[in-house]
């Protein structure tokens, strides 16, 4: 493999989904890392602690010393062939410590002495995480977003992804922002998901240009925190509205929170387990509203869910969870949705269903190179 220097062009790194190799503990990668990086580290999270205690203690040279002693011989050579085998699939790719300090030094030169010349990126993940906290303070700041609103179950993340430059907050978030947005797939720790908004954005103002597009989203969507600043950005921008009759919103629904949320269960869990975590999905997604809906009409609503989940298992039909759908958008998410868009009238760009906000979007864009 022929030698490459280090770099610090941490923009074209994110810009390129250049492959990482995170060397940090484990427990340092499990609070945050960057997309598309592998944790294959120098010392484990037991290791990592008596080191680190042995620093405090006795000072580097001895905390050195033992560092030495935990990670050798069988350990030490799993460690190197983990490493190179990153190395092989991913000549283009870096590694990475904290601070691009002596875990990634270390690392880089067991890894030559065993006839591979691979880089190491100079500052480590600090020096990263600061490049994308500042870069998305400073987008957030200058860029132009258009917000996409409409009524729950319009389908708005769809033709959000069919718009000219759009940033998907839900996708990064892995969660669709309701009580009922949560995934099969756990959602990303804070830290994860800010680093994935800011590559995204990123990638939006420098690959693309132009507006960047976002679907209208409350502080939190599931458990990940959108920036102030972001939140206060979006509050301001113009709107695009999307419309769609209640029966295309009902289908809508099902399709996503019914068919395609049973299927991902089942393709994790397997047919009797995974039935089991769908339906519990369902009836906890309703639980967690059971406040804001009122006793009364939990229950109604509760007990047309249970029927309809009775028939799918038993029938395979769908139809029953339209009763429930529909009640619950028409009786608690619109009225809702109404009095937020009451608000929001001056910055109101256009009101259609989505060929008329695509053709729309599409009109006024003017790519901007940068």
């Amino acid at each position: 493999m022929a030698s490459r220097p280090d770099t610090d062009d941490y923009l074209n790194l994110f810009l390129n989904d250049i492959p990482l190799l995170d060397v940090r503990a484990p427990v340092e990668y499990a609070k945050g890392s960057f997309p598309g990086a592998e944790n294959a580290p120098l010392m484990n999270d037991e290791e990592r602690h008596r080191i680190g205690i042995c620093y405090k203690e006795k000072g580097q040279d001895q905390a050195i010393e033992l560092g030495h002693q935990l990670v050798a011989g069988d350990i030490k050579a799993q460690r190197i062939e983990a490493w190179k085998r990153f190395a092989t699939r991913h000549p283009e790719g870096y590694l990475f410590c904290f601070r691009g300090g002596l875990r990634s030094r270390l690392t880089q030169q067991w890894i030559k002495d065993s006839g591979i010349d691979y880089p190491l990126i100079k500052g480590g993940y600090k020096a990263l995480r600061r490049f994308l906290i500042d870069s998305l303070d400073q987008l957030i700041e200058s860029q132009e977003f258009i917000v996409l609103s409409g009524r729950t179950g319009t389908g708005k993340t769809r033709v959000l992804l069919d718009l000219p430059n759009p940033v998907d907050l839900e996708g990064l978030a892995n969660h669709r922002g309701s009580s009922f947005g949560r995934q099969v797939t756990p959602q990303p720790s804070q830290i994860d998901f800010e680093n994935r908004l800011a590559i995204a954005m990123l990638k939006a103002h420098h690959q693309i240009g132009g507006p960047v597009y976002l679907e209208d989203e409350s502080r939190l969507v599931g458990r990940c925190a959108l920036p102030d600043r972001l939140r206060a950005r979006m509050a301001a921008s113009p709107l695009l509205v999307l419309e769609q009759t209640m029966e295309e919103r009902i289908a809508i629904i099902r399709a996503d929170y019914v068919e395609s949320m049973l299927a991902d269960y089942i393709a994790r869990d397997g047919e009797e387990a995974g039935w089991l975590n769908f339906r519990d999905y369902l009836l906890s997604a309703l639980e967690r509203i059971r406040k804001r809906l009122g006793g009364e009409r939990y229950q109604r609503l509760r007990h047309q869910m249970e029927q309809a989940l009775d028939q799918q298992q038993s029938h395979g039909q769908l139809d029953g969870h339209h009763g429930w759908i529909e009640s619950l958008l028409s009786d608690y998410y619109d009225p809702m949705y109404d009095y937020q868009l009451s608000h929001k009238q001056g910055r109101i760009l256009i009101k259609g269903n989505p060929d008329s906000l695509r053709e729309f979007a599409r009109s006024r864009h003017l790519p901007q190179k940068y």
